[in-house]
């Protein structure tokens, strides 16, 4: 933390604005112990995944929907649908929900902490979600690994079981 003023700013009250390279050039004394506080480092780091984005392709849907065990008319139904996904991040806290045709899949989840996950299959599973550098959240549950990134505009959602990797790829409405 460091007084700005008379006003003390803390990790948990940062203008969403806030730059390093301010604290730095403001008191660079103080910079480094500042900068290297675990949750500064998160607020300072983490890219924000809020919005909504709509499914513009995918790939390998099929071949992975069969080896969750999903009938093949679900599969045929569910292969040209436009899915929405909105994604509200408060820090480390996430809620995810993600809309195709009538079917509505919601996740609530803190990086780092377990929490039951609902798979695309409808199955509650216990995982931990974690954060790889600033743009990427990571878990696995029932051999299957999720890989969501953030570049910009764009979200891709790499979902991978054994050989079979399920490419998704939205962008931000």
């Amino acid at each position: 933390m460091f007084e700005q003023g008379h006003k003390r700013i803390t990790s948990r009250n940062l203008p969403p604005t806030f730059k390093a390279r301010d604290l730095y050039k403001a008191k660079p004394w103080l910079f480094m112990s500042y900068f290297f506080s675990q949750r500064v480092t998160e607020t300072i780091c983490t890219m924000s995944f809020n919005g909504k984005f709509e499914l513009q392709s995918h790939e390998n849907f099929e071949p992975f929907m069969k080896a969750l065990g999903l009938p093949d008319d679900l599969i045929e139904k569910g292969k040209d649908i436009k899915s929405i996904s909105e994604i509200v991040q408060n820090g480390k806290n996430f809620k995810v929900t993600v809309t195709t045709g009538s079917k509505v899949l919601q996740n609530e989840f803190t990086v780092g902490e377990e929490a039951e996950l609902e798979t695309p299959t409808g199955e509650k599973v216990k995982a931990v979600v974690q954060m790889e550098g600033d743009n990427k959240l990571v878990t696995s549950f029932n051999k299957i690994k999720s890989i969501t990134e953030i570049n910009g505009d764009i979200v891709t959602n790499t979902m991978t079981l054994g050989d079979i990797s399920y490419k998704r790829i939205s962008k931000r409405i």
